[in-house]
């Protein structure tokens, strides 16, 4: 093996790489994007609140305190709704996923209840909602809430059975702590997919690597330059996300030497992958579907973007066959858990699954032939 011409071949690697505004993009920018986007959203989770149109058929004062319960929690901005339209009607024309319906009688039946002690005096407030909206269940976890805190105060008695919330966690921590290793996993993958890919299949649709195997630049020299290519552009990659994550959110992850180890996991298993699939796809179109093919499922089924529990069983079972989980859980361990066990047991798979990968791209990639 001949470093200098390693070096160099590295060199041409990182100047095209440069040439390419494009792949400079979705190489840097594009996870940057993805975190401050989701990161202006997920920044201020306690701070997140709902619009609530509220209709008071009853317009009384009794039902007037419903209101001012309900914007006291922080997390409701009442819109007031005319009581002389329907309610579903307005849902439908206005785009509002929840109505909270205040009837007519309320003020008379809490009076019943209270200074005439009728304990089968009640009133059913109603949730006029669209079940196909992923807020609507949040916001009536809420307005429950509030009203159990009601009826528990006009029934003067404390509750029997109360609840105590104990993290297993020393510290708390928000949704962008956790999605960013998620980016981080997800955005190497890419490039290192994609880079692989791309080159391969199009120097060899050129004829490039056919005329390189009569140069001094052996088949190892080749592949070691665009190893190394792939994890320079990873690590500049990874420090611009920590970067503006640490700057603009405030992040609070933990950097140890977990984070390089599966940057390098990472690369070698989707250089590999890449190395295989341009072995048995020949056109660089072909093999640029055949990636996004498998690029895609995994980044959506891995939990880069969302926890696997939302997921249905046979997913959840599915997603623990890719290898992008164990990186996503691996990152999360090291660097927001601090769970070095955790972190070694992902290693341990992803490591043992680079190796077969690579191997498998050594042997398919076969260079003197130029194929």
């Amino acid at each position: 093996m001949n470093l200098r011409v390693v070096g160099a071949n590295l060199v041409v690697s990182l100047k095209s790489f440069y040439r390419e505004k494009t792949a400079m993009f979705f190489t840097t920018m594009f996870p940057i994007l993805l975190i401050l986007v989701f990161g202006t959203i997920f920044m201020d989770d306690d701070k997140l609140h709902f619009n609530l149109c509220l209709q008071d058929l009853d317009q009384s004062e009794a039902s007037a305190e419903i209101a001012k319960a309900l914007a006291v929690t922080g997390k409701l901005k009442i819109i007031r709704v005319d009581p002389a339209l329907e309610a579903a009607k307005y849902a439908k024309d206005n785009q509002a996923n929840l109505v909270l319906v205040i009837p007519k009688d309320y003020e008379q039946s809490l009076a019943r209840y209270l200074q005439l002690g009728d304990r089968n005096a009640f009133v059913t407030l109603r949730y006029v909602y669209d079940p196909s909206s992923s807020s609507v269940v949040e916001k009536m976890q809420i307005l429950n809430g509030v009203f159990a805190a009601m009826n528990q105060e006009l029934s003067a008695k404390p509750p029997f059975i109360r609840t105590a919330e104990v993290s297993i966690h020393t510290r708390k921590y928000r949704f962008l702590e956790f999605f960013i290793p998620g980016i981080i996993a997800m955005a190497i993958m890419t490039e290192s997919l994609f880079g692989t890919v791309h080159v391969n299949t199009e120097l060899r649709q050129k004829g490039i690597i056919r005329k390189l195997a009569t140069t001094p630049i052996t088949r190892a020299d080749w592949i070691l330059s665009n190893i190394l290519h792939q994890c320079i552009l990873a690590v500049i990659s990874t420090t611009l996300m920590l970067l503006v994550s640490y700057a603009v959110f405030r992040v609070q992850l933990h950097i140890n030497a977990w984070l390089p180890l599966f940057i390098v996991l990472d690369v070698f298993s989707f250089v590999g992958i890449g190395m295989i699939l341009t072995r048995l796809v020949k056109e660089a179109q072909s093999a640029s579907a055949a990636a996004n093919a498998i690029m895609f499922p995994m980044m959506f089924l891995s939990g880069s973007f969302f926890p696997l529990e939302m997921m249905p069983e046979f997913l959840q079972s599915f997603a623990k066959t890719l290898p992008l989980y164990y990186l996503n859980e691996g990152l999360r361990a090291s660097m927001v858990l601090q769970d070095n066990t955790t972190a070694l047991h992902n290693a341990a798979i992803i490591g043992a699954f680079a190796t077969v990968v690579f191997i498998l791209g050594l042997t398919v990639t076969q260079w003197e032939e130029g194929k």
